[in-house]
């Protein structure tokens, strides 16, 4: 049964888009947690342009469940999570023009430096996970720069149409099962919705999902708490016979 990570982003997002106080991302990762989040994720980025580190301060302090931070492999990072201790880095790549993270990262170009990151940042006891597509190259390369988990990059089968969802599905069954044949954990996500989630929490496997654009947009409706406990009802029950192609 997998669990369920929030990510908190785009309420940080609607702060910074007046440059005000309001929502603050810190009083509402707390009705997430009483929606039954299992862990709140955030994403500081290089350009601050959503959570602030103040937020993340505040966040440490505050959150019940696990922090995942999500960070680029940079100097200033790293040092930022040393400090904070969350209970997860989850390195992801950043572009400072794109919207939301487009794709998983390249293990297989970087490995001399993502293994250098690694050891800093797991030597503190916080687990890494490596944000990547369901490819099996960067799936090897990722056991040998030591990470502990992989997040599996959900995105293109979001996007799939209906008729090619199977195809991407079964991509990131395959992956699920490299990785653990590796000896790496799973979890998974991007662009999960209250549509597509049940065939990813089926995957024998997963661990965790970690959901944010999807919940924000339905608290809007219907609150956080109760847009949290829908989705997490989806993850932790889906339905088999959800299964693309069944």
């Amino acid at each position: 049964m997998a669990s369920l990570g929030v990510n908190i982003d785009h309420i940080a997002n609607v702060r910074q888009a007046r440059q005000t106080i309001e929502p603050d991302p810190v009083q509402l990762a707390f009705l997430a947690e009483i929606g039954g989040a299992d862990g709140i994720t955030v994403h500081l980025r290089e350009d601050r342009r959503h959570i602030q580190d103040r937020d993340l301060q505040l966040l440490r302090e505050t959150v019940k469940s696990s922090l995942n931070l999500e960070m680029a492999a940079t100097e200033e990072m790293v040092q930022i999570a040393l400090n904070t201790l969350p209970e997860m880095v989850t390195i992801v790549p950043e572009k400072r023009e794109e919207v939301t993270t487009e794709g998983g990262l390249s293990i297989t170009a970087n490995e001399k430096y993502l293994k250098n990151v690694i050891e800093q940042v797991q030597s503190s006891g916080i687990p890494v996970s490596l944000f990547i597509d369901p490819d099996k190259e960067q799936l090897e390369a990722s056991a040998r720069v030591g990470a502990t988990w992989i997040e599996l990059h959900t995105g293109h089968y979001a996007e799939a149409s209906r008729q090619n969802k199977p195809l991407e599905l079964s991509k990131i069954k395959e992956g699920a099962a490299i990785a653990r044949s590796l000896g790496l954990r799973v979890n998974a996500g991007h662009g999960l919705t209250y549509q597509n989630v049940e065939a990813v929490a089926l995957i024998e496997g997963m661990e965790e999902l970690n959901i944010g654009h999807s919940i924000i947009a339905r608290s809007i409706a219907v609150g956080l708490t109760e847009a949290v406990r829908e989705m997490k009802s989806l993850v932790q029950n889906p339905r088999t016979e959800y299964l693309f192609g069944k």
